[in-house]
């Protein structure tokens, strides 16, 4: 049990009697940190969570943003991190089949997904074990349901050797009065669970999820994950659909975490109305299944809808015709309790009331301030030619072509730019798409919390922009470690303050989320990982790729170059160190920037902008590299127009992380009217020329960028 004394004492005091063994199971779950919250809660209340285009904010299995007259998009983050370090494979499909299922619970159909992961280093043979598995989980659950993944991040670093991060976001389409929410507002109405049946699997997976992973955990922890099964659920969501087209529904929720009680109480409680679970009634997979393990089961592939009683034969005949078992396993009643009932021994098993289990009550811990070192090592001068390259080989930076090529992400016929590009792009209509990225930077995080988050929702905002899209919202799923520790507590709050900066100045809310704590095993600790998901939307003449597209386009560098390369990719990846503060967040700047690349946009009727690429993880040399390869052209840029007068040394200029940054190509005769719009930092830095990589005098051809580039992964998955 993971109910700390204070909780059992107020418990025991509310209800007046002791807990009996399934109503301490169940509160359990219910108070653990996946399911409750509890120590997160009163930090989530800094985000800013309405706004012009979102019709629902967090709370449910999804938040909802509008993006045409007609249309909305129910957007979700999750993660799956401790199952997925025990059991890779099945960890990241059942991650895959939750996120699914909450998107679902909205009325909305899955159109596309994306996958941020950390794992430790593919030098270690247990993180390629890792590595390799769970992009497989992932690519053949979305396959075989057939829903894109399109996008994705991944980071390879020590910190994750023993903490793999395996987050997923889900995005789905949905008509705007077809919404349906996790609630159930009418008494008398039934709850109807339909789709895959109850089993052992996943029982305490919550609390699961809520401790420390040790080294037994292994073994002992394994039968808390799900299994999945994504052909059950390619049949659960043709049979979802076929019931919200025919049926009025009260209101559907999908059994992820915490199975039946946290679907039902989550439900009820939404409308302080009360819960009569059926136990007898529920259709089981296993023989001789305690009530504890029915009432805790996470077994996958579960829906609940709330219906009128007079609707239960039709969803039950469009469940008999997709094949998935049934059943009506209670109602809702007056009241404000949950009462769970053996109905053939006629005995009550629990009687909780129903907002204890559903929002149990938060935690206000300690938060302090960490000493931070103070001490930088002196870094020894390397030839930019052999750093450039370096970095390039770094799987960090390299073609993750390895991962992508694996998942199926033109099925539904929507993508528009594919995965490799700064954001993707997928058609909504025949003038509006929607941009999505998902990013984050967690050496900057660890080194400056608040700056790190600012800086991880900035730069899915200039990878919206940079395909051409207007930011509109962010999902989040925020890793940290232990929250008993002031010091975790103390990045998380700082980290949030810096997200809600930046989200408030661009208008773009934070709809929905997750927090997983506790990503540490036995004193390893992961760097504070804020996963970031952007939803932009554009009209599809605005798209833009990164890519170089003729022979003397001019190369403008919109923003500014600062002495910021402590925490960078060149830092990690030449010299093994994290040190000093992180780049700093320049709100305004960055504010401005991202409203000249949209402005210039919306008035390039002729298309003298032939491309755009944001600037992050390896700076200015890194992102000219990518333009290159993917190009097949060179370029010419002369390092003294990217900052006048500085004496900043070569390295530190090419590859800073300053933030707010961007490098657009226009055409020739196109230049002067173009920097005439322009009233931010911006130089013309070169032009698009030749066959090589030209920085002042030195020269690398595309064929050594593209040698060190590509095949980085390969190597090491052979």
């Amino acid at each position: 049990m993971t109910l700390l004394e204070s909780e059992v004492e107020f418990i025991t005091k509310l209800l007046g009697r002791e807990m009996n063994s399934l109503e301490e199971g169940m509160l359990d779950i219910m108070f653990s940190e996946h399911c409750s919250y509890k120590s997160s809660r009163p930090f989530l209340r800094r985000f800013p969570t309405e706004g012009e285009n979102i019709i629902l904010g967090p709370g449910d299995d999804a938040g909802i943003v509008s993006v045409t007259d007609e249309y909305a998009l129910a957007v979700g983050m999750e993660s799956h991190n401790h199952p997925s370090a025990i059991e890779p494979y099945g960890g990241a499909g059942t991650g895959i089949g939750g996120i699914l299922r909450d998107i679902i619970s909205m009325g909305a159909k899955p159109i596309a997904l994306l996958d941020p992961l950390r794992f430790g280093p593919l030098e270690d043979e247990k993180s390629k074990y890792i590595f390799e598995n769970v992009v497989k989980g992932i690519s053949d659950y979305g396959n075989r349901v057939g829903v894109p993944t399109v996008a994705g991040e991944i980071e390879f670093d020590e910190a994750f050797r023993t903490n793999p991060l395996v987050n997923v976001m889900c995005v789905g389409l949905v008509e705007k009065d077809k919404i349906v929410y996790g609630k159930a507002p009418n008494v008398g109405d039934v709850f109807f669970l339909m789709g895959g049946t109850t089993g052992r699997d996943g029982i305490n997976g919550v609390t699961f999820a809520s401790e420390e992973l040790t080294s037994e955990s292994e073994t002992e922890d394994r039968p808390a994950v799900q299994v999945g099964d994504p052909f059950t659920k390619k049949r659960v969501m043709e049979a979802s659909y076929e019931i919200l087209e025919n049926i009025k529904v009260s209101g559907v929720k999908d059994l992820g975490g915490g199975g039946i009680t946290c679907c039902i109480s989550e439900l009820a409680g939404s409308c302080e109305n009360g819960a009569l679970v059926d136990l007898n009634a529920i259709p089981l997979r296993e023989k001789g299944m305690t009530p504890y393990e029915i009432m805790l089961s996470e077994s996958q592939e579960r829906m609940i809808f709330v219906l009128n009683k007079k609707d239960v034969n039709l969803a039950k005949e469009i469940c008999d015709k997709h094949e998935l078992p049934s059943a009506v396993v209670g109602e809702v009643t007056e009241g404000n309790n949950m009462v769970v009932k053996d109905f053939e021994k006629d005995e009550i098993l629990c009687d909780l009331p129903t907002i204890v289990l559903s929002d149990p009550p938060s935690i206000e811990r300690e938060v302090k301030a960490p000493k931070i070192s103070k001490e930088i090592v002196h870094i020894e001068n390397v030839e930019f030619e052999t750093a450039l390259i370096k970095l390039l080989s770094s799987p960090n930076i390299a073609s993750k072509i390895w991962v992508y090529r694996q998942y199926d992400y033109e099925v539904q016929l929507r993508t528009a730019i594919k995965p490799g590009a700064d954001a993707a792009v997928l058609k909504i209509d025949d003038e509006t798409a929607v941009a999505l990225s998902v990013d984050s930077n967690t050496i900057h995080t660890k080194l400056s919390p608040f700056d790190g988050g600012a800086g991880s929702v900035a730069e899915g905002i200039r990878n919206i922009v940079s395909v051409g899209a207007t930011p509109y919202a962010v999902v989040d799923c925020l890793n940290f470690g232990n929250p008993e520790n002031p010091e975790v507590l103390w990045q998380f709050k700082e980290c949030i303050e810096g997200m809600s900066q930046i989200a408030e100045k661009f208008k773009s809310p934070i709809i929905s989320g997750n927090v997983s704590f506790y990503n540490e095993n036995e004193g390893a600790k992961i760097n504070p990982t804020p996963a970031v998901g952007l939803i932009g939307v554009e009209k599809i003449e605005n798209i833009r790729t990164p890519e170089f597209k003729e022979e003397s386009d001019k190369i403008l560098l919109i923003g500014k170059t600062y002495n910021e390369i402590n925490g960078s990719e060149y830092h990690r990846t030449l010299f093994n160190i994290e040190q000093g503060e992180a780049p700093k967040i320049r709100i305004d700047d960055e504010y401005n920037n991202a409203n000249t690349i949209l402005k210039l946009l919306d008035e390039d009727k002729d298309k003298n902008i032939t491309a755009i690429h944001d600037l992050s993880q390896g700076g200015i040399g890194i992102a000219l590299s990518e333009m290159i390869i993917k190009s097949n052209l060179g370029c010419e840029i002369n390092t003294s127009l990217i900052v006048k007068d500085s004496d900043m040394e070569l390295n530190n200029l090419m590859f800073s992380e300053s933030h707010g940054r961007y490098i657009i190509t226009v055409k020739e005769d196109a230049l002067d009217e173009i920097l005439s719009k322009i009233d931010v930092e911006c130089q013309c830095i070169g032009e698009v020329k030749g066959k090589t990589l030209k920085v002042d005098n030195m020269e690398i051809s595309i064929d050594d960028l593209k040698d060190a580039y590509t095949g980085v992964i390969e190597k090491y998955m052979k």
